[in-house]
């Protein structure tokens, strides 16, 4: 199960049936929960913790030090969900103290070749980022996001449940929940309505989110006002309150037209 040419810590902690190719490398901190398969020229650094049935492709370096110029050397960690798909020349970071400490990835998520998590991002689950997608530090992404192709996300940016960020955008304030947006910089455009039905969203649910959206962008209100208006509807809608408790979370301001 493991390559002869690969080289492994001893302090590692592997389960038993982790597969390992040539010349990946796994230092010491690294843990492998049972069903991982990890390709060849791989590279693992810890502290590091990987769940179960993960797939890490080739040219992945996971669990490096962040080159934020704040760390210094801190043993701080990257925690590693189930079910994740990691593919070529993914890189992700340890946390810094200055934050949380830990670069959170959930489960059942897609990274697809050269994505980047940044130093204390929180990634929640079944998100899908497409290749060459950007997460600067401190981001935090809820489930079912998708985030296309070349997108950059800014520090401290948060994007909502089933966003879709569309590719080559450069999002620098937090995008709603349920919101496609797209553009440099990123504007909203509308409902996900696609990824919804994908997921057993409710017709009726669905058409509730495009109104509040009509209200949020398009009766030009100002955000407060808005607001009113979509507490009335969240009132007897549970996924319209999820887009109202995503733009009453925002720390960083919601995008606007």
């Amino acid at each position: 199960m493991i390559h002869p040419s690969a080289i492994i810590d001893p302090a590692a902690e592997l389960a038993e049936d982790v597969c390992v190719g040539p010349f990946t490398v796994i230092g010491a901190d690294v843990k492998i929960g049972a069903g991982t398969v990890i390709a060849s020229h791989a590279v693992l650094k810890g502290p590091t913790t990987i769940g179960r049935n993960c797939q890490i492709f080739q040219f992945a370096t996971v669990g490096e030090a962040t080159p934020d110029v704040k760390y210094a050397g801190e043993a701080t960690t990257l925690t590693i969900g189930d079910n994740n798909i990691i593919r070529e020349g993914v890189t992700l970071h340890r946390g810094t103290v200055q934050d949380r400490g830990d670069t959170l990835i959930g489960n059942n998520n897609l990274l697809m070749a050269y994505t980047h998590i940044g130093h204390d991002c929180v990634v929640g689950d079944h998100c899908i980022f497409v290749n060459n997608a950007v997460l600067a530090g401190h981001v935090i992404v809820d489930d079912w996001v998708i985030v296309g192709g070349y997108a950059g996300i800014h520090q401290y940016c948060q994007l909502g449940m089933h966003c879709f960020i569309g590719g080559m955008s450069k999002v620098t304030q937090d995008v709603p929940a349920y919101i496609i947006a797209e553009g440099h910089p990123a504007t909203p455009r509308m409902i996900n309505v696609e990824g919804l039905k994908r997921r057993g969203v409710a017709p009726e649910d669905i058409r509730q989110l495009q109104q509040a959206y009509k209200i949020l962008y398009r009766k030009k209100l100002m955000l407060k006002d808005a607001l009113v208006e979509l507490h009335a509807i969240a009132a007897d809608n549970d996924v319209v309150q999820g887009l109202v408790d995503s733009i009453e979370g925002s720390k960083r301001g919601i995008i606007r037209d």
